[in-house]
């Protein structure tokens, strides 16, 4: 065996046939392609827990008016069983004598945020046949439009309509 045939054996030992360095490229491009869809999936299933929690509390909330006609000052009360913070998000609510509000705020930068209101309305704007001095309540979910670790604006009522608040969506089912 010659001395460039020895030498071209060494080098082929090195290089191989680029195999590896196109299974490498090709796992890179896929990865690439595929990492913001996973991503996206896992920030849905992240925000899934707010949407979720934040929906509980309007329920909750809702009953907790039913039984004690006053609506709960703090989440443990309304007793659903959920954490008041998670890994992701801080759940608070505030609350007047017509409405609360319930906040999912998020504690991560990549993550929008949720707040639910729920409002003590005439229930003539529900039954018409309704009694004039009673009441029923109306509520709504919104998500921040835009990520971030911010207190959502609280939806309103006014004039017979419930709207989400500036820089919210309304969550439908």
């Amino acid at each position: 065996m010659s001395k460039y045939q020895k030498l071209s054996i060494k080098n082929a030992a090195y290089n191989g046939c680029g195999c590896l360095l196109l299974l490498m490229g090709i796992v890179v491009v896929i990865g690439g392609i595929a990492m913001p869809s996973y991503l996206k999936k896992v920030w849905n299933i992240k925000q899934a827990e707010a949407k979720d929690y934040v929906r509980s509390i309007n329920k909750g909330q809702q009953a907790y008016l039913a039984e004690k006609s006053v609506f709960s000052t703090s989440v443990k009360a309304v007793k659903i069983g959920i954490k008041t913070e998670t890994e992701n998000y801080k759940y608070s609510l505030m609350t007047t004598k017509k409405a609360t509000f319930n906040y999912g705020v998020s504690k991560q930068k990549d993550l929008k945020s949720f707040v639910g209101g729920v409002f003590v309305i005439p229930a003539t704007k529900v039954e018409s046949n309704a009694s004039t001095n009673k009441t029923t309540t109306t509520s709504i979910l919104c998500r921040a439009d835009s990520a971030g670790t911010s207190k959502p604006a609280e939806p309103t009522y006014e004039n017979g309509k419930i709207a989400c608040g500036k820089g919210t969506t309304e969550v439908t089912k």
